[in-house]
Protein backbone atom coordinates (compact mmCIF):
# COMPACT_ATOMS: atom_id res chain seq x y z
CA UNK A 1 0.00 0.00 0.00
CA UNK A 2 1.76 3.12 -0.71
CA UNK A 3 1.31 5.92 2.32
CA UNK A 4 -0.19 9.29 0.44
CA UNK A 5 0.82 13.11 1.71
CA UNK A 6 -1.13 13.78 5.47
CA UNK A 7 -2.67 17.22 4.43
CA UNK A 8 -3.48 19.36 7.05
CA UNK A 9 -1.79 17.16 9.73
CA UNK A 10 1.96 16.50 7.96
CA UNK A 11 1.98 19.96 6.72
CA UNK A 12 1.00 21.30 10.02
CA UNK A 13 4.04 23.48 10.65
CA UNK A 14 6.42 24.59 7.97
CA UNK A 15 9.99 22.75 7.55
CA UNK A 16 11.82 25.90 8.27
CA UNK A 17 9.93 27.11 11.90
CA UNK A 18 10.14 23.32 12.88
CA UNK A 19 13.80 23.57 12.45
CA UNK A 20 13.68 27.01 13.92
CA UNK A 21 12.25 25.90 16.82
CA UNK A 22 14.33 22.70 17.18
CA UNK A 23 17.60 24.92 17.10
CA UNK A 24 16.36 27.30 19.61
CA UNK A 25 15.64 23.99 21.86
CA UNK A 26 19.05 22.71 21.32
CA UNK A 27 20.67 26.23 22.12
CA UNK A 28 18.91 26.26 25.74
CA UNK A 29 19.58 22.84 26.22
CA UNK A 30 23.63 23.59 26.08
CA UNK A 31 22.98 26.84 28.08
CA UNK A 32 20.75 25.05 30.85
CA UNK A 33 24.28 22.50 30.45
CA UNK A 34 26.99 25.12 31.49
CA UNK A 35 24.56 26.73 34.01
CA UNK A 36 23.95 23.67 35.47
CA UNK A 37 27.87 22.16 35.58
CA UNK A 38 28.95 25.24 36.58
CA UNK A 39 26.35 26.11 40.06
CA UNK A 40 27.13 24.75 43.01
CA UNK A 41 28.93 24.76 46.00
CA UNK A 42 32.05 25.98 44.37
CA UNK A 43 30.96 28.19 41.64
CA UNK A 44 32.36 28.20 38.14
CA UNK A 45 32.08 30.61 35.73
CA UNK A 46 30.82 29.74 32.44
CA UNK A 47 33.71 30.42 30.56
CA UNK A 48 36.20 28.19 32.53
CA UNK A 49 33.09 25.55 32.34
CA UNK A 50 33.45 25.72 28.57
CA UNK A 51 37.24 25.84 28.94
CA UNK A 52 37.54 22.89 30.45
CA UNK A 53 34.24 21.10 28.35
CA UNK A 54 36.68 22.24 25.34
CA UNK A 55 39.68 20.62 26.46
CA UNK A 56 38.33 17.29 27.38
CA UNK A 57 37.00 17.29 23.87
CA UNK A 58 40.50 17.37 22.20
CA UNK A 59 39.33 21.44 20.99
CA UNK A 60 41.37 24.47 21.76
CA UNK A 61 40.25 25.78 25.12
CA UNK A 62 40.71 29.33 25.76
CA UNK A 63 42.23 31.04 29.23
CA UNK A 64 44.28 29.16 32.44
CA UNK A 65 41.91 25.42 33.37
CA UNK A 66 42.54 25.34 37.29
CA UNK A 67 43.00 21.62 38.23
CA UNK A 68 40.19 21.89 40.86
CA UNK A 69 38.05 23.48 38.71
CA UNK A 70 38.78 20.22 35.97
CA UNK A 71 38.94 17.46 39.20
CA UNK A 72 35.14 19.29 40.32
CA UNK A 73 33.55 19.11 36.31
CA UNK A 74 34.71 16.23 34.96
CA UNK A 75 34.76 13.77 38.11
CA UNK A 76 31.05 15.49 39.77
CA UNK A 77 29.18 17.23 38.10
CA UNK A 78 29.38 16.32 34.33
CA UNK A 79 28.44 13.25 34.82
CA UNK A 80 25.60 14.43 36.66
CA UNK A 81 24.19 17.04 33.79
CA UNK A 82 24.67 13.71 31.14
CA UNK A 83 22.57 11.75 33.17
CA UNK A 84 20.13 14.04 33.92
CA UNK A 85 20.12 15.00 30.17
CA UNK A 86 19.67 11.59 29.16
CA UNK A 87 16.77 10.72 31.86
CA UNK A 88 14.78 13.77 30.94
CA UNK A 89 15.17 12.99 27.28
CA UNK A 90 14.17 9.15 27.97
CA UNK A 91 11.29 9.94 30.17
CA UNK A 92 10.01 13.05 28.31
CA UNK A 93 10.04 11.43 24.70
CA UNK A 94 8.06 8.33 26.49
CA UNK A 95 5.67 10.70 27.49
CA UNK A 96 5.14 11.89 23.38
CA UNK A 97 5.20 8.43 22.45
CA UNK A 98 2.74 6.92 24.58
CA UNK A 99 0.22 9.85 24.24
CA UNK A 100 0.52 10.27 20.33
CA UNK A 101 -0.09 6.04 20.02
CA UNK A 102 -3.29 6.49 22.83
CA UNK A 103 -4.36 9.78 21.31
CA UNK A 104 -4.87 10.54 25.21
CA UNK A 105 -3.27 13.65 26.68
CA UNK A 106 -3.05 11.86 29.67
CA UNK A 107 -0.98 9.00 28.74
CA UNK A 108 2.40 8.69 30.27
CA UNK A 109 4.81 6.30 31.62
CA UNK A 110 3.61 6.62 35.28
CA UNK A 111 -0.37 6.03 34.16
CA UNK A 112 0.31 2.51 32.33
CA UNK A 113 2.06 0.81 35.09
CA UNK A 114 5.84 1.18 33.28
CA UNK A 115 7.20 3.03 35.76
CA UNK A 116 5.01 0.91 38.39
CA UNK A 117 6.96 -2.24 37.40
CA UNK A 118 10.54 -1.02 37.25
CA UNK A 119 9.56 0.75 41.05
CA UNK A 120 7.67 -2.96 41.80
CA UNK A 121 11.26 -4.90 41.28
CA UNK A 122 13.83 -2.21 42.51
CA UNK A 123 11.59 -2.16 46.16
CA UNK A 124 11.83 -5.79 45.71
CA UNK A 125 15.34 -6.01 45.89
CA UNK A 126 15.52 -3.54 47.90
CA UNK A 127 13.86 -5.93 50.77
CA UNK A 128 14.80 -9.27 49.43
CA UNK A 129 18.35 -8.63 48.41
CA UNK A 130 20.11 -9.58 52.18
CA UNK A 131 17.96 -12.46 52.10
CA UNK A 132 16.39 -14.45 48.91
CA UNK A 133 18.68 -12.65 46.53
CA UNK A 134 21.63 -13.02 48.02
CA UNK A 135 22.98 -15.10 45.55
CA UNK A 136 21.92 -12.48 42.61
CA UNK A 137 23.01 -9.35 44.82
CA UNK A 138 26.79 -11.05 45.25
CA UNK A 139 26.94 -11.60 41.46
CA UNK A 140 25.57 -7.53 40.20
CA UNK A 141 26.87 -6.45 43.33
CA UNK A 142 25.91 -2.37 43.30
CA UNK A 143 24.19 -3.22 39.71
CA UNK A 144 21.48 -5.27 41.86
CA UNK A 145 18.91 -2.27 41.89
CA UNK A 146 19.46 -0.93 38.47
CA UNK A 147 19.45 -4.30 36.43
CA UNK A 148 15.89 -4.98 38.77
CA UNK A 149 14.52 -1.81 37.69
CA UNK A 150 15.27 -1.83 33.66
CA UNK A 151 13.76 -5.87 33.98
CA UNK A 152 10.74 -4.81 35.91
CA UNK A 153 9.79 -2.78 33.40
CA UNK A 154 10.80 -4.90 30.66
CA UNK A 155 8.50 -7.13 31.56
CA UNK A 156 5.61 -5.27 32.73
CA UNK A 157 5.93 -3.60 28.43
CA UNK A 158 5.89 -7.05 27.74
CA UNK A 159 2.78 -8.13 29.84
CA UNK A 160 0.75 -5.45 28.90
CA UNK A 161 1.46 -5.85 25.26
CA UNK A 162 0.69 -9.11 25.14
CA UNK A 163 -2.14 -8.83 27.16
CA UNK A 164 -3.45 -6.46 24.20
CA UNK A 165 -2.73 -7.96 21.04
CA UNK A 166 -5.10 -10.59 20.13
CA UNK A 167 -4.36 -12.79 16.63
CA UNK A 168 -1.35 -10.62 15.98
CA UNK A 169 -3.44 -7.14 16.25
CA UNK A 170 -2.52 -5.02 19.42
CA UNK A 171 -5.56 -2.94 20.70
CA UNK A 172 -4.75 0.24 21.54
CA UNK A 173 -7.92 1.06 24.30
CA UNK A 174 -6.62 -2.88 25.87
CA UNK A 175 -3.61 -1.76 26.18
CA UNK A 176 -4.12 1.57 27.96
CA UNK A 177 -6.51 -0.24 30.50
CA UNK A 178 -4.03 -3.35 30.76
CA UNK A 179 -1.32 -0.94 31.34
CA UNK A 180 -3.42 0.69 34.15
CA UNK A 181 -4.60 -2.85 35.83
CA UNK A 182 -1.06 -3.80 35.83
CA UNK A 183 0.01 -0.95 37.22
CA UNK A 184 -1.89 -1.15 40.17
CA UNK A 185 -1.17 -4.65 40.88
CA UNK A 186 2.37 -3.31 40.90
CA UNK A 187 1.08 -0.50 43.49
CA UNK A 188 0.02 -3.42 45.77
CA UNK A 189 3.00 -5.46 45.69
CA UNK A 190 5.28 -2.63 46.29
CA UNK A 191 2.77 -1.58 49.39
CA UNK A 192 3.27 -5.05 50.49
CA UNK A 193 7.28 -4.77 50.25
CA UNK A 194 6.91 -1.51 52.22
CA UNK A 195 4.89 -3.19 54.75
CA UNK A 196 7.67 -5.84 54.79
CA UNK A 197 10.86 -3.26 55.35
CA UNK A 198 12.34 -2.66 58.39
CA UNK A 199 13.22 0.96 58.87
CA UNK A 200 16.61 1.50 56.84
CA UNK A 201 15.20 -0.28 53.72
CA UNK A 202 12.24 1.74 54.30
CA UNK A 203 14.33 4.95 53.56
CA UNK A 204 15.97 3.65 50.93
CA UNK A 205 12.64 2.97 49.21
CA UNK A 206 11.27 6.25 49.75
CA UNK A 207 14.16 7.99 48.95
CA UNK A 208 14.22 6.05 45.42
CA UNK A 209 10.86 6.43 44.65
CA UNK A 210 11.00 10.50 44.93
CA UNK A 211 14.26 9.84 42.68
CA UNK A 212 17.51 11.04 42.83
CA UNK A 213 20.76 11.87 40.64
CA UNK A 214 22.97 11.67 43.29
CA UNK A 215 25.98 9.75 42.75
CA UNK A 216 25.94 10.20 39.29
CA UNK A 217 29.13 8.72 37.24
CA UNK A 218 30.65 8.17 33.82
CA UNK A 219 30.23 4.14 34.76
CA UNK A 220 26.55 4.79 34.84
CA UNK A 221 25.80 7.53 31.94
CA UNK A 222 27.98 4.76 29.75
CA UNK A 223 25.90 2.38 30.42
CA UNK A 224 22.18 3.74 30.05
CA UNK A 225 23.36 5.90 27.18
CA UNK A 226 22.63 3.20 24.61
CA UNK A 227 18.75 2.30 25.90
CA UNK A 228 18.37 6.04 25.38
CA UNK A 229 20.14 7.21 22.81
CA UNK A 230 18.59 4.55 20.38
CA UNK A 231 14.80 5.33 20.74
CA UNK A 232 15.52 9.14 20.38
CA UNK A 233 17.60 8.62 17.12
CA UNK A 234 15.33 6.42 15.62
CA UNK A 235 11.54 7.12 16.91
CA UNK A 236 11.59 10.43 14.88
CA UNK A 237 11.05 8.01 12.08
CA UNK A 238 8.03 6.78 13.39
CA UNK A 239 6.57 10.83 13.74
CA UNK A 240 4.72 10.73 10.11
CA UNK A 241 2.40 7.33 11.48
CA UNK A 242 1.41 8.77 14.79
CA UNK A 243 -0.08 11.92 12.88
CA UNK A 244 -2.08 9.57 10.82
CA UNK A 245 -2.90 7.55 14.38
CA UNK A 246 -4.41 11.54 14.94
CA UNK A 247 -7.05 10.73 12.59
CA UNK A 248 -7.16 7.21 13.97
CA UNK A 249 -5.81 3.61 13.47
CA UNK A 250 -8.30 2.33 10.78
CA UNK A 251 -7.42 5.86 9.03
CA UNK A 252 -3.78 5.79 9.80
CA UNK A 253 -3.94 1.86 7.59
CA UNK A 254 -5.92 3.51 4.86
CA UNK A 255 -2.83 6.16 4.48
CA UNK A 256 -0.90 2.96 4.20
CA UNK A 257 0.99 2.80 7.44
CA UNK A 258 1.60 -0.25 8.95
CA UNK A 259 0.18 -0.09 12.86
CA UNK A 260 1.36 -3.16 13.88
CA UNK A 261 5.00 -2.11 13.13
CA UNK A 262 4.28 1.67 14.93
CA UNK A 263 3.12 0.07 17.90
CA UNK A 264 5.47 -2.75 18.34
CA UNK A 265 8.23 -0.13 17.83
CA UNK A 266 6.68 2.76 20.18
CA UNK A 267 6.31 0.31 23.29
CA UNK A 268 9.51 -1.48 22.70
CA UNK A 269 10.94 2.59 22.59
CA UNK A 270 9.25 3.41 25.59
CA UNK A 271 10.35 -0.10 27.77
CA UNK A 272 14.02 0.85 26.84
CA UNK A 273 13.79 4.62 27.58
CA UNK A 274 11.80 4.35 30.39
CA UNK A 275 13.58 0.98 31.96
CA UNK A 276 17.14 2.53 31.85
CA UNK A 277 15.82 5.97 33.13
CA UNK A 278 14.31 4.62 36.35
CA UNK A 279 17.38 2.17 36.77
CA UNK A 280 19.42 4.96 37.25
CA UNK A 281 17.45 7.81 38.74
CA UNK A 282 14.49 6.23 40.47
CA UNK A 283 11.12 7.37 39.81
CA UNK A 284 10.99 10.86 38.85
CA UNK A 285 6.89 12.11 38.04
CA UNK A 286 5.38 14.65 35.63
CA UNK A 287 8.13 14.84 33.10
CA UNK A 288 6.86 12.43 30.21
CA UNK A 289 3.50 13.66 30.79
CA UNK A 290 4.02 17.68 30.62
CA UNK A 291 6.86 18.11 28.71
CA UNK A 292 4.60 16.73 25.55
CA UNK A 293 1.89 19.05 26.21
CA UNK A 294 5.13 22.00 26.35
CA UNK A 295 6.27 21.53 22.96
CA UNK A 296 2.82 21.77 21.29
CA UNK A 297 2.12 25.07 23.02
CA UNK A 298 5.32 25.89 20.87
CA UNK A 299 5.02 25.00 17.84
CA UNK A 300 1.44 22.49 17.81
CA UNK A 301 0.76 18.75 17.51
CA UNK A 302 2.67 17.74 14.27
CA UNK A 303 4.89 14.94 15.32
CA UNK A 304 7.95 15.34 13.42
CA UNK A 305 8.69 18.32 16.07
CA UNK A 306 6.85 17.13 19.10
CA UNK A 307 9.25 13.98 19.81
CA UNK A 308 12.54 15.55 19.10
CA UNK A 309 11.67 18.65 20.46
CA UNK A 310 10.34 16.50 23.78
CA UNK A 311 13.56 14.97 24.39
CA UNK A 312 15.58 18.39 24.06
CA UNK A 313 13.26 19.87 26.41
CA UNK A 314 13.14 17.08 28.86
CA UNK A 315 16.66 17.54 29.17
CA UNK A 316 16.31 21.38 30.19
CA UNK A 317 13.64 20.51 32.52
CA UNK A 318 15.39 17.63 34.45
CA UNK A 319 18.21 19.66 34.29
CA UNK A 320 16.45 22.64 35.95
CA UNK A 321 14.93 20.62 38.36
CA UNK A 322 18.33 18.87 39.40
CA UNK A 323 20.17 21.77 39.76
CA UNK A 324 17.32 23.31 42.38
CA UNK A 325 17.85 20.27 44.30
CA UNK A 326 21.16 20.70 44.64
CA UNK A 327 20.81 24.11 45.65
CA UNK A 328 17.80 25.35 47.03
CA UNK A 329 18.56 23.22 50.81
CA UNK A 330 22.66 23.36 50.46
CA UNK A 331 24.35 21.22 51.67
CA UNK A 332 21.43 18.88 52.14
CA UNK A 333 20.04 17.90 48.82
CA UNK A 334 16.29 17.69 47.93
CA UNK A 335 14.79 14.67 45.49
CA UNK A 336 14.07 15.73 42.47
CA UNK A 337 10.81 13.94 42.23
CA UNK A 338 9.83 16.60 44.62
CA UNK A 339 11.13 18.92 42.34
CA UNK A 340 9.66 17.99 39.28
CA UNK A 341 6.21 16.97 41.05
CA UNK A 342 6.39 20.95 42.37
CA UNK A 343 7.13 22.21 39.11
CA UNK A 344 4.77 19.92 36.84
CA UNK A 345 1.70 20.22 38.93
CA UNK A 346 0.88 24.28 38.78
CA UNK A 347 1.71 23.99 35.19
CA UNK A 348 -0.89 20.98 34.83
CA UNK A 349 -3.27 22.62 36.67
CA UNK A 350 -3.16 25.83 34.96
CA UNK A 351 -3.26 23.99 31.64
CA UNK A 352 -6.67 21.93 32.38
CA UNK A 353 -7.86 25.29 33.06
CA UNK A 354 -6.60 26.97 30.51
CA UNK A 355 -8.52 24.07 27.95
CA UNK A 356 -11.55 23.51 30.37
CA UNK A 357 -14.21 24.70 28.08
CA UNK A 358 -12.39 22.96 25.38
CA UNK A 359 -12.27 19.67 27.25
CA UNK A 360 -15.81 19.91 28.37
Amino acid sequence: MTTVPLAGIDGSLPALRRGAVLAALALALGIMFVVAVGMGPVPISAPKVLAVLLDAAGLPSFGMIEERDRAIIMAIRLPRACLAVLVGAGLALAGALLQGLFRNPLADPQLIGVSGGAAFAAVGTIVLGGTLLIPVTAILGVYTLPVAAFIGCLTTTALMYRLSTIEGRTFVATMLLSGIAINALAMAGLGFFIFMSDDRQLRDITFWMMGSLSGATWKQVMTVAPFILLPCVLVPGLARALNAFILGERDAVHLGFDTETVKFAAIGAVALAVGASVAVSGTIGFVGLVVPHLIRLLGGADHRLVLPGSALIGGVLLLAADLIARIAVAPAELPIGLVTSALGGPFFLWLLLSRRRTLG
